[in-house]
């Protein structure tokens, strides 16, 4: 299983800015710009990206959830999309005594990249 320091680890190996907010919290900024936070929660590793918070009008906000749910379907791999309070998540967990650094690695750069492609597609369910 790995540890608190072996994630840290895995941040300095992928040269990952990093703020640790507390001991089993870090944010993490990709060189993209994301900004995720990972969650050290035996058992499971936690990744959670913030996209949006979710539109008032419910016809629109129903509309974004259904989009989400064709992404977790068709695009997602390593992640899905959620609703916590009233924002939009993209979150992925991996379970400690499984996860190596390949894995979190990809992790990361999945997320990215998913955040990366879906923006342009949701970006008309933001309000201002």
């Amino acid at each position: 299983m790995i540890t608190h320091d072996d994630v840290q680890s895995f941040f300095d190996r992928l040269d990952l800015a990093v703020e640790t907010t507390t001991d089993d919290l870090w944010l993490v900024r990709t060189p993209d710009g994301t900004q995720i936070a990972v969650q050290y929660a035996p058992p499971v590793l936690v990744m959670r990206i913030r996209v949006m918070a979710l539109p008032t009008d419910t016809t629109r906000a129903g509309e974004l959830c259904r989009k989400l749910m064709e992404y977790n379907a068709r695009d997602l791999v390593r992640g899905a999309y959620g609703v916590e309070g009233n924002d939009v998540v993209l979150t992925a967990a991996m379970e400690l005594d499984r996860v190596d650094f390949t894995d979190f690695e990809a992790s990361v750069d999945s997320l990215s990249l998913a955040l990366a492609s879906h923006l342009g597609s949701l970006a008309p369910y933001r309000e201002s």
